[in-house]
């Protein structure tokens, strides 16, 4: 075990006793909640594939969404103050739920979990299981033990002690998977609380994450994307790739990270890699020249700005300027032309005046990103910002925040309508577009990620139609701000190459059809498996 380990038990604020018969009987129902980052979705896979294994059942989108599940999780972020809020207002729902339906747990990880292990029990005394970052793999057995005990349990590690990506998960996609390289961040970002809740940068060996991604395209999956808080800075506490890279590739002198990005594109049967997120300080050019030369890693970067102003950046310890971010832009599109660029944005940090924003707002202007993540400064206990002087009064941080809005809506728009008339290829998703079920269209995205809704030819069967998985080749005929349309003209013959994630997902399909799940067992500390 790895660090310090801290568990408590709670006595029950309701204590509801149900024979044992009861859950011997039936297959227990699982739903998670996902809050935050790219990082939170992965781990949300990784405690539905923990339950599934442990013998718990998906519950239905319906059930899902009400809470009317025996367990339910809720995955917490911690980076902005509306977090908490959301959270609380999440628990009180579900005390309702829970009241009326006897034996249903809920338990509360991630971020904020482990920032207010104590707290959330407090405000929230009817949780069963108040987990960390670090100890994902001990969901299962928490929730016996709350169950077995009826007393609540909190369970916290100050160190990671098992890498996440060795344990199962259970993906929202069957054509398309997140991959981890590291957790943890050795940055010291004055506005961030990640570092001190996710811990020290671990990285994974890259044999054990080339074998991760072999094992995914055995199973179906066609795209990739790399995960680390800051995956320029891979390599760090991590051996040579050994036999993983050619000796061409080892006498470039590339960084770790150009080097695992060339060997992922190398996996045969793989189509698409991605990678977030870089740091502008780290990023380097050899990483777009692995872009540029390596066919399956898509034309698409997000690169955090957080600000445009060079003062206000050196107030957040964000070692980069802004003529730094508009060179490395720069030498991006030299290389890959077509490339797609995203970033976050923070306005209103402590002490921002109105010439920091306008610098803002020019790197913005002269970056032409296809779209932005914008975000109101948040006060986060715990971070060095958040005592930091002139803190900025709400009003002027909501007048700022909606002209950086109006400003990247207008070149988010700009730039996708230069799409228009263009060529593209559309991976195919699972229900990406809100009308996708009740019309003729799929929906997906290109290869620089760009949403794009395709509509298909009037009268086209069913069995000719793209499955999620399969990849369509179509011309941009509408576009908007978030998405682009591609609408096949009648007569014409839609251009589909099926996929092994599409066979993945018709696979999928016919094993949700009456097949038999597992029920929990009463064994301790373990789980057992009990026939239905």
């Amino acid at each position: 075990m790895g660090g310090v380990l801290l568990t408590a038990t709670y006595p029950r604020w309701v204590v509801l006793i149900e024979p044992a018969e009861q859950f011997e009987s039936a297959v227990r129902t699982y739903a998670v909640r996902t809050y935050g980052c790219q990082m939170n979705a992965h781990d949300s896979e990784r405690l539905a594939g923990l339950l599934e294994d442990a013998g718990y059942s998906r519950a239905g989108d319906d059930a899902a969404k009400s809470g009317e599940a025996d367990v339910v999780v809720l995955n917490t972020c911690a980076v902005r103050e509306n977090a908490d809020n959301r959270l609380y207002g999440n628990l009180g729902h579900l005390a309702s739920v829970k009241a009326r339906r006897p034996g249903m747990q809920i338990a509360v990880g991630g971020c904020l979990a482990q920032k207010d292990r104590d707290v959330i029990l407090a405000k929230a005394p009817w949780v069963d299981v108040v987990f960390g970052t670090h100890n994902t793999h001990a969901l299962p057995a928490l929730l016996e033990r709350s169950r077995v005990q009826a007393e609540a349990q909190v369970e916290v590690l100050e160190e990671l002690e098992v890498f996440p990506s060795t344990l199962p998960q259970a993906r929202e996609s069957a054509a398309s998977a997140w991959v981890s390289i590291s957790v943890g961040c050795n940055n010291t970002c004055t506005f961030c609380i990640v570092p001190a809740l996710r811990g020290k940068e671990k990285d994974r060996r890259p044999g054990d994450v080339l074998a991760e991604v072999e094992a995914l395209v055995a199973d179906g999956v066609v795209e990739v994307t790399l995960l680390g808080q800051n995956v320029n800075s891979y390599g760090t506490g991590v051996g040579g790739f050994g036999d993983a890279l050619d000796d061409a590739a080892r006498g470039r002198g590339n960084s770790a990270f150009a080097d695992l990005l060339r060997a992922v594109g190398r996996v045969e049967g793989i189509e698409r890699v991605r990678f977030t997120s870089p740091h502008p300080a780290m990023f380097t050019d050899d990483v777009i020249t692995a872009m540029a030369e390596t066919p399956t890693v898509m034309p698409q970067l997000h690169m955090p700005l957080q600000s445009g102003s060079d003062r206000v950046l050196r107030a957040m310890r964000r070692s980069y300027r802004s003529e730094k971010f508009l060179g490395i832009l720069d030498r991006v599109r030299a290389a890959i032309p077509d490339a797609a660029i995203s970033t976050d944005i923070i306005v209103g940090f402590p002490g921002e005046t109105e010439e920091d924003f306008a610098e803002t707002l020019r790197v913005v202007e002269a970056s032409r990103f296809a779209s932005a993540f914008t975000f109101q400064y948040s006060q986060r206990p715990g971070t060095p910002a958040a005592t930091m002087p002139d803190q900025l009064p709400k009003a002027v941080v909501q007048e700022r925040y909606e002209r950086l809005i109006a400003l990247q809506e207008r070149i988010s728009g700009e730039e996708a309508a230069f799409q228009v008339g263009r060529t593209v290829e559309v991976l195919v998703a699972e229900a990406k577009g809100k009308k996708d079920g009740a019309s003729q269209r799929v929906s997906g995205r290109a290869r620089d990620n760009r949403l794009v809704h395709v509509g298909l030819p009037e009268g086209m069967a069913d069995t000719d139609r793209p499955r999620p998985g399969d990849l369509v080749t179509v011309q941009v005929t509408q576009s908007a701000p978030h998405h682009l349309v591609a609408d096949v003209p009648a007569g014409e013959v839609l251009r589909v190459r099926r996929t092994r994630g599409g066979d993945a997902y018709d696979r999928r399909q016919l094993a949700s059809c009456g097949v038999p799940g597992r029920s929990v067992g009463l064994g301790m500390p373990t789980l057992r498996r009990v026939p239905v």
